[in-house]
């Protein structure tokens, strides 16, 4: 029975059964028999990155002469197929497996070069000039930074947008501020959507900041950082090939002992992810504190009505769209301090965390990217300030911080509390105790003459 659905590999440990139908060979099986761990597979963005690394490889090494040009072209032709994304079967291999990605390295040398036609060694052609100690951060790197330009940028810049729209909807009104969770001063409402914009846009503006590590390529390094076995001037060239394929500005790092060994790069982007994570949790617990209600709490948003909120009491909505935005958050939170913990574990010339790390990083951005899309979609584009937010304005007591220009701190503190404890308005017992007329006290007290903003139009 067996026989009919395997084949027998080998490889320099001996013979491996392999499924007849795979294309991987014997160290993949072995990958694949010893680490039973968790249903996480490598990620595809990785292997898809590999395989750029491999069809950029088969090129400078036939310009080397590492390989011949039939070769060559059985290798670009077989990694065409890979990339043409209906093989994704043939990556089975767990994130939990060799901390340096060797694995997974070989599980594409090896399904390259079944795919190949003729005689093509998945070691000595499709991995010449390299080792899965270059390869494979170089992968990390190429995959995250397509990850953040193509998924989480674009998500961010329609969020912005989106912030705009809210900003022009709302000119002109007034809302009271809140610092400590305790009334403060007003401001207009577009203004504090602007500071939601600005994190959005400072965000992002630190996460490119944070690309610029990420375009220097561990590629050439081969197994320790010096080159062995690989052409001068080889990681130079497979940079300019897959800065060609990828429209990037890569290169090769002018230091491989630092490229295979430090995954610093990944801690400082990953902070500048994670700092997204921090804004977007703000801005998602602004929102629905702000809408929470709808006759009990602030009131002064309302948000749409997706779903509805309660299993026991009707006509119940729930903010559910920040509460799933804000679990991501919290756990890219998470990811940061495993990506930190795993990068500070490079030991001699090499660390050995690279899979977590470069699992995690994705795992933060393709989260981000969804969960943000799906807040702006169907919470930011239904997004409506009610009435209630003007209502608050007008029964503050925090407007008497007006009137202390002219009576000073202590006069107007103890009229704000005279108001508090009589449960009168600011304006009764302003008239009640100082000899301002109606007139001066409604000037004062009125909100326009407290808001002032570069950002809003004169009304």
């Amino acid at each position: 029975m067996k026989e009919d659905i395997y084949r027998i590999e080998r490889d320099s440990l001996g013979e491996v059964q392999v499924l007849k139908e795979a294309n991987w060979g014997p160290q993949t099986q072995r990958s694949l028999n010893h680490f039973k761990i968790g249903k996480d597979r490598m990620p595809l963005e990785v292997i898809y990155a590999l395989v750029e690394i491999k069809r950029a490889c088969a090129k400078v090494n036939f310009k080397y002469k590492k390989i011949e040009e039939e070769k060559k072209e059985s290798i670009l032709s077989a990694c065409d197929r890979i990339l043409k994304g209906k093989m994704e079967e043939e990556f089975p291999l767990s994130v939990w497996q060799t901390g340096s990605g060797t694995q997974s390295n070989m599980n594409v040398n090896e399904v390259i070069s079944n795919l190949c036609e003729g005689s093509v060694h998945p070691n000595d052609d499709v991995n010449a000039s390299q080792s899965s100690n270059d390869t494979f951060p170089t992968a990390m790197h190429l995959a995250a930074l397509k990850a953040v330009r193509e998924k989480l940028f674009p998500v961010i810049e329609r969020s912005i947008a989106q912030f705009k729209k809210i900003e022009e909807a709302n000119r002109g009104m007034i809302k009271i501020g809140r610092t400590h969770l305790q009334d403060a001063v007003p401001l207009y409402f577009s203004d504090e959507v602007s500071g939601w914009r600005r994190m959005l846009e400072e965000s992002k503006e630190q996460i490119k900041l944070s690309l610029t590590s990420l375009e220097k390529l561990a590629i050439g390094g081969t197994a320790v950082g010096t080159g062995l076995n690989a052409p001068e001037g080889f990681g130079g060239k497979v940079a300019e090939e897959l800065s060609e394929r990828y429209g990037m500005n890569l290169s090769s790092s002018s230091n491989k002992f630092h490229s295979l060994s430090s995954k610093d790069a990944f801690v400082f982007s990953h902070g500048a992810v994670k700092a997204l994570a921090a804004n977007l949790l703000k801005i998602a617990n602004d929102i629905r504190f702000m809408a929470s209600g709808p006759r009990c709490g602030y009131g002064e948003l309302e948000i749409p009505v997706n779903e509805p909120g309660s299993s026991i009491m009707p006509g119940k909505v729930n903010p559910t769209q920040a509460e799933a935005l804000t679990m991501v958050c919290v756990e890219v939170m998470g990811n940061d301090t495993a990506i930190g913990i795993a990068a500070s574990q490079g030991n001699f010339e090499l660390n050995v965390y690279m899979p977590l790390i470069i699992f995690n990083y994705l795992r933060s951005v393709n989260l981000l990217a969804e969960a943000l899309e799906s807040f702006t979609v169907h919470c930011l584009e239904g997004l409506k300030a009610k009435e209630r937010m003007e209502e608050y304005v007008e029964e503050s007591l925090m407007l008497v911080t007006a009137l202390s220009k002219e009576l000073g701190y202590e006069k107007a503190a103890q009229i704000a509390k005279k108001a508090y404890e009589k449960d009168k308005s600011l304006k009764e017992v302003a008239m009640e105790t100082e000899s301002f007329s109606e007139e001066d006290i409604d000037r004062m007290l009125d909100p326009k003459n407290m808001v002032r903003s570069k950002n809003e139009k004169k009304f």
